[in-house]
């Protein structure tokens, strides 16, 4: 496979997968259980996402791995298993994918609010996610995909995590926003200028959005990173904000819409194309059969 860094320099447009959530609780996931539970009892629910994925056209697929930090793992008892969840994980994309998709390593927030504002000191969340890490690098993932931050202080954590951990391996880092009347800016108050500077700074290779907004606030949202870095740019939209429909959590935004909008998208300078929560391989199909068009 060509070096990830590489076809995005030249230009290539790549298409990641759609969400985990939604596709674990199809299968089985009770509310208020541990997602990566099932890497311990369930690889076959993992090897069955990630094919159903590679099969609609993702160039990069997820892990199971999102909440693998240790911190994270500590509010279902975990902690000591966060090796093993993470480890399991990555083999089982990399089983299915055999080299034909990069395996993205997911790493996301601690759940933990750091000092001043929360409890949690900096070194505690930087130990945790370097053992996540270190169990992405040793099972062999492609790219570690650092996703869904609120605190950009978090993230460079996470971020310097992965570059100490896994020196090589290209890193993705995305933040998720709020859209206000001033503008887009995480919970902690961070704009999007700011993260581009402070993420490029630091090292990473890969930077945009994932989660919290429909497509058509990402396009915004990207075209707002676009000018303030040259760093190619990930965007995975929601498949629009969640409904309540007979008592079912409903997202809006069809497969046909959302690829249309995933031409501006293109346009606007974004090199990868995925989705987040309420997405399913249909999405990332339909996503995958427009920018094949545009390209060609």
């Amino acid at each position: 496979m060509n070096k990830l860094l590489e076809r995005l320099n030249n230009g290539e447009i790549l298409v990641a997968d759609g969400a985990m959530g939604t596709m674990l609780f199809e299968r089985g996931l009770k509310s208020g259980e541990c997602p990566e539970g099932m890497n311990l009892s369930r690889v076959d629910v993992l090897e069955d996402i990630a094919r159903l994925y590679l099969d609609a056209g993702a160039d990069i697929i997820q892990t199971n791995t999102f909440g693998g930090s240790p911190l994270k793992l500590a509010s279902y008892s975990l902690e000591d298993k966060a090796p093993l969840i993470n480890r399991n994980a990555v083999s089982a994309v990399k089983k299915v994918v055999a080299g034909k998709s990069y395996v993205s390593a997911s790493c996301g927030p601690s759940g933990k609010i750091l000092k001043p504002y929360g409890d949690t000191d900096p070194e505690l969340i930087s130990e945790s996610f370097e053992i996540q890490m270190q169990a992405f690098t040793e099972s062999g993932c492609d790219i570690i995909c650092i996703e869904t931050m609120m605190d950009i202080r978090e993230a460079l954590l996470a971020l310097r995590a992965a570059k100490k951990k896994a020196p090589g391996t290209p890193i993705m880092v995305t933040m998720t926003y709020d859209a206000t009347p001033k503008g887009f800016y995480t919970i902690m108050g961070d704009t999007i200028a700011k993260a581009a500077r402070t993420l490029e700074e630091a090292g990473a290779d890969v930077i945009g959005s994932n989660c919290g907004n429909g497509i058509e606030n990402m396009i915004r949202i990207a075209g707002e990173y676009r000018k303030h870095t040259a760093l190619p740019l990930i965007i995975q939209s929601n498949a629009g904000l969640p409904l309540i429909e007979d008592g079912e959590l409903v997202y809006p935004e069809t497969p046909e819409f959302m690829a249309e909008k995933a031409k501006e998208l293109v346009d606007t300078g974004v090199s990868i194309i995925g989705g987040c929560c309420g997405t399913t391989p249909e999405h990332i199909r339909a996503i995958r059969n427009s920018i094949s068009n545009i390209q060609h």
